[in-house]
């Protein structure tokens, strides 16, 4: 930086050189501040991207082809059966109308506002995996919305359904069943809820093996958005997908379950 010297007529040399050097002297310290001002600033600006950075990079998911049932409640056994279940009335008619085949198992509560809750290849199946879908046809009733520990329900084979009953055409979510029932009394309320090998967010019975990483719920008094908070907090995944899989009611959440926990 080049400075114009005026020399001053009628002053000493010696006061207008040490006029000189104390300008020169604020000038480098006024200099020295600018580079520092200057240098802070550059850092705050790189503290801010970085920050604006990670926040893109915490927002971004990965978009995966879902399979058809999952826009239905669902499940699996152990040994890998799928099981599907309504969520509304308009889902248990679908359910029934376009997914249940010779061969399957319709599981329902003994309690009105229950899910249509269908074991594929279920007559085929051994008691184990009928007890799983016993577990999801309760969870996914009413039974949970009353916060019921326990619940009865049964299961009948597709011949056994049928949308018209003695008094005319049966209502929707509703069927009319014929012939013996076979029962599941005092059915507990708990299930598992956890990543499956896929990354997916899931739900099953409590000794659901398929599910990695998880917790258990059972009905309780915390409301189903803060339990999914809690519960995508936990596992680390995001909220919106496991409020998709939980039934409707409020919950209580047990940590470190024995299949594999948190």
């Amino acid at each position: 930086m080049c400075l114009g010297i005026k020399i001053k007529l009628g002053v000493a040399a010696q006061e207008s050189a040490a006029h000189y050097h104390q300008l020169a002297k604020k000038t480098k310290k006024r200099m020295g501040g600018l580079d520092a001002a200057i240098a802070e600033t550059k850092k705050k600006i790189s503290a801010a991207e970085k920050k604006e950075a990670g926040k893109k990079k915490a927002v971004v998911r990965v978009v995966r082809k879902k399979e058809w049932y999952e826009s239905f409640g669902w499940s699996f056994t152990n040994s890998g059966k799928l099981i599907i279940i309504g969520k509304n009335a308009k889902q248990n008619d679908v359910v029934f109308a376009r997914h249940m085949e010779e061969g399957d198992l319709f599981f329902h509560a003994e309690i009105r506002g229950g899910a249509a809750t269908v074991l594929k290849g279920g007559v085929g199946a051994g008691e184990d995996e009928k007890e799983f879908a016993a577990i999801l046809s309760v969870c996914f009733s009413k039974a949970w919305v009353k916060g019921f520990s326990q619940a009865d329900t049964y299961y009948v084979e597709k011949g056994q359904l049928g949308k018209h009953a003695a008094g005319g055409f049966v209502g929707a979510g509703g069927f009319a069943i014929s012939g013996k029932r076979v029962w599941y009394k005092n059915t507990p309320l708990r299930l598992r809820v956890g990543v499956d090998k896929e990354g997916r967010i899931a739900v099953g019975a409590e000794s659901a093996e398929w599910i990695g990483k998880g917790v258990i719920v059972v009905p309780g008094k915390k409301g189903k958005g803060e339990t999914a908070r809690e519960i995508a907090k936990i596992l680390g995944v995001n909220e919106s997908e496991v409020i998709h899989v939980l039934p409707s009611g409020s919950f209580g959440i047990i940590r470190g379950d024995d299949g594999g926990g948190v």
